[in-house]
């Protein structure tokens, strides 16, 4: 009896201790449906691979976003704190504070500081870490351009706050005693940007303050915080000190600026006034409550709750509002603008059009429009439409011209708050004059002009030299041909659609037929999208393995199989090409069937951003969010269902390790919150959502013009995941989609689930 009830302890013990661990990744004191207690900013904080999320604190879609500067959730030591993150996939961060205790010695700017996630805290409006070396509890919580940091010391001790820079050259002033002017020269080699940020600090209190020279003491670790030999520290150091008998709880509250000093106290004034630092802490919570609590969801698992409510908050760090009170510095053409409407800057359309910019004409149409109109405005002060606008600049990203796709999109859904006739110039110049390769800006070359004459991109043979003087530029980079001539074929879809919504049938003749140039890259006999030279001839390849690093000769970051799919325009066309419904419904199945054929070290060496893999479909790269849905355009909708189902439960749980991939800064995450809501924007530019199962009985949308979108799904859980039936405002459905019309006009859509297949379905054409 005894040695029962002890098992029972035991056994009981190990269940508790289990939900605890669980809790604690949430983070939250209690779980209730409140959308924010579901938010866990760690999820995903290890990479699988490449890029690792970050826990940023940060107010949605503005400037400031802080994460404390570590390599990611494992690395058991932190550098120091930034001010703000540029960057929020790699830490390019300005402006760097950290405490220490006892007299100002250099070696505190250089030891990096020990802490426990056991006594971390991360929520998106609120961060905390007690270090654990000298006992300093950290907080943190921020504004639209301001932050404030709060350290508790322990009694009796000599506190001492330090300052750095994240970049050589950068400046501090100590003025009137606890007032600190920041001037950072953000150098970013990588992409060729260069600019200037700018702080303004005030410490609390009556601190001793100093500078020292920090080009004359060694540290130990780099700017990316890896601890490596020696490095010379970067630009001058500040520091405010306080002495034994003084409060153990100090702040240092700031405001950034990208226009000038005296903007940056501007913004301090604005914003931090007057204002605690709890106070900014429940404002901050406030946003976000509204924000989130825009889309409730009802049933699922509580994980499943915490990864869609995670995904959500994902989405709003990008783009930012760089608007600084009227005025706003332009990474287009260096200068600062007088203001008249929010400009936002930093952004990535190669993944974002897929479904953040989808997502957020949904729920915030207005913000939407001054993004576009931004791009526009960018447009008008550089000569060129760009692609991943940065603080500093357009920077030289993926290719093709996918916000000719977001414009589309954005159109087609009623949202004309933006410079649609010179956003439509801008995009006519890109596909007219703009070079096509991947990782460079600039004019067009020969590679361009043979494209718009045979109508593919031409490819080089293994082992062949490159013969293009503007390609053989950029190191590592190559001419990534197929990936080309099919992303230019979306692109030209979307300029000649658009020019067929202006009325500009001159467009729309040229590029519609340019839409087609997928067909000339495809090879029936391997049924792949495979490689031509310059003379029209094949290249035998294997379109899983060879193309070099990352595929960069003939696919880009992905393999053949991914990009066996890339015709979002013309799914119909596609399915003739591949010989029938039939035919490429078996193409998909193999894509989640067909193996490695090696070994996965020898694979990933290959393709390191070909990660989250089932068969050949890989999860972790944008190349591939669209490609389960395309099973509604075969006679088995239902395995959409089964794949968008067996993808999220897989990849996206809610622990450290919950992100395949490269989740750049919002684009996973919003397929993450299409595809949990159960349906998805599968071609852009088509204001229509193709269904699939829902992981929660009722999603419901307040939409911005009052009214209310509804999916019910009652009978829905981990068997009853197949959709048996489908009304939309109480009239039965015979293809699994719905329009954007009738989603924005507050619609009803009621699935009816469980766990037979056999539903025959119209396909979607």
């Amino acid at each position: 009896m005894l040695h029962d009830k002890l098992r029972k302890l035991v056994l009981t013990t190990l269940i508790v201790a289990s939900s605890l661990g669980q809790l604690s990744l949430a983070q939250t004191t209690k779980v209730s449906s409140t959308g924010i207690n579901y938010i866990d900013p760690t999820i995903g904080n290890v990479a699988p691979l490449l890029n690792t999320n970050r826990p940023i604190v940060h107010l949605p879609n503005q400037m400031v976003r802080v994460f404390p500067h570590r390599q990611d959730h494992l690395d058991m030591q932190i550098t120091d704190f930034p001010m703000l993150c540029q960057n929020i996939i790699t830490p390019q961060m300005i402006f760097a504070i950290k405490p220490s205790v006892g007299n100002v010695a250099d070696t505190a700017w250089y030891s990096r500081l020990t802490y426990d996630h056991d006594l971390e805290v991360t929520q998106p409006w609120y961060y905390s870490v007690k270090l654990t070396d000298d006992d300093i509890l950290t907080e943190y919580t921020a504004g639209a351009k301001t932050g404030i940091y709060r350290f508790t010391f322990p009694a009796g001790v000599k506190k001492n706050l330090l300052l750095s820079h994240y970049y050589a050259n950068g400046k501090y002033e100590l003025q009137d005693g606890n007032k600190l002017i920041g001037t950072e020269f953000v150098v970013d080699a990588i992409h060729d940007q260069k600019g200037m940020a700018y702080l303004y600090g005030v410490f609390t209190g009556k601190p001793q303050t100093g500078k020292k020279d920090g080009e004359k003491d060694w540290g130990k670790y780099t700017v990316s915080g890896v601890p490596e030999k020696p490095k010379k520290m970067a630009g001058e150091r500040a520091f405010a000190s306080y002495g034994e008998s003084d409060s153990p709880i100090v702040e240092f509250r700031y405001a950034v600026s990208f226009v000038s000093p005296e903007q940056a106290k501007k913004n301090f004034d604005k914003e931090l006034t007057g204002v605690t630092f709890d106070q900014l802490k429940a404002k901050g919570k406030a946003a976000w409550e509204k924000t989130i609590g825009q889309i409730k969801v009802e049933g699922g698992t509580e994980a499943q709750k915490r990864s869609f409510y995670t995904a959500l908050y994902r989405c709003y760090v990008r783009m930012i509002d760089f608007s600084e009170n009227g005025k706003y510095f332009s990474g287009a053409d260096k200068q600062v603008h007088d203001a008249t409407r929010p400009f936002y800057n930093d952004d990535y359309t190669w993944g974002n059009y897929l479904a953040l910019h989808p997502l957020r004409s949904i729920l915030d149409p207005k913000r939407e429009a001054d993004m576009l109109q931004s791009y526009v405005t960018m447009y008008q002060q550089s000569g060129w439409m760009p692609e991943y606008p940065r603080p500093f600049g357009d920077r030289p990203g993926m290719f093709g011209f996918k916000s000719s796709v977001m414009f589309l999109d954005a159109y087609r859904k009623g949202i004309r708050n933006f410079d649609v006739k010179t956003a439509f110039e801008g995009m006519l110049k890109n596909a007219e004059q703009a070079t096509m390769l991947p990782f460079r800006n600039g004019p067009k070359g020969d590679l361009e002009e043979f494209y718009y004459k045979k109508g593919y991109y031409p490819a080089l043979h293994p082992g062949e030299a490159e013969t293009d003087a503007f390609a053989s530029q950029k190191s590592g980079q190559k001419r990534s041909s197929v990936a080309i001539t099919l992303g230019d074929a979306y692109d030209s879809w979307a300029l000649s659609e658009l020019g067929k919504e202006l009325g500009n049938q001159d467009v729309y003749k040229k590029y519609a037929p340019r839409a087609q140039n997928y067909k000339n890259v495809w090879q029936e006999k391997t049924g792949f999208f495979m490689p031509k030279d310059a003379k029209g001839d094949w290249i035998n390849i294997d379109p899983k393995f060879d193309g070099g690093h990352n595929g960069f000769d003939y696919y880009n970051e992905n393999n053949g199989w991914s990009y066996m799919w890339n015709v979002q325009q013309d799914f119909k066309g596609l399915r003739e090409l591949m010989g029938g419904a039939d035919k490429m419904e078996q193409k998909l199945d193999q894509l989640f069937r067909e193996g490695l054929d090696r070994s996965k070290p020898v694979f990933w060496e290959k393709w390191p951003n070909q990660t989250g893999m089932i068969g050949q479909f890989a999860m972790g790269n944008q190349v591939t969010f669209f490609i389960p849905y395309i099973f509604n355009y075969t006679n088995s909708p239902w395995k959409t269902q089964k794949y968008t189902r067996l993808l999220l439960d897989t990849w996206f749980q809610d622990n450290i390790f919950g992100v395949p991939g490269d989740e750049d800064g919002g684009s996973m995450s919003s397929f993450v919150v299409f595809s949990a809501m159960g349906f998805y924007p599968i071609t852009p530019g088509i204001p229509r959502y193709s269904i699939t199962s829902p992981l929660f009985t009722k999603v419901s949308i307040d939409l911005p013009n009052g009214k209310k979108f509804t999916l019910l799904a009652p009978k829905s859980s981990r068997r009853n995941k197949y959709i048996q039936s489908a009304t939309m405002n109480g009239k039965p459905l015979t293809s699994l989609s719905f329009s954007h019309d009738e989603l924005m006009n507050g619609g009803t859509l009621v699935l009816d689930m469980g766990e037979k297949t056999d539903k025959k379905w119209a396909m979607q054409n």
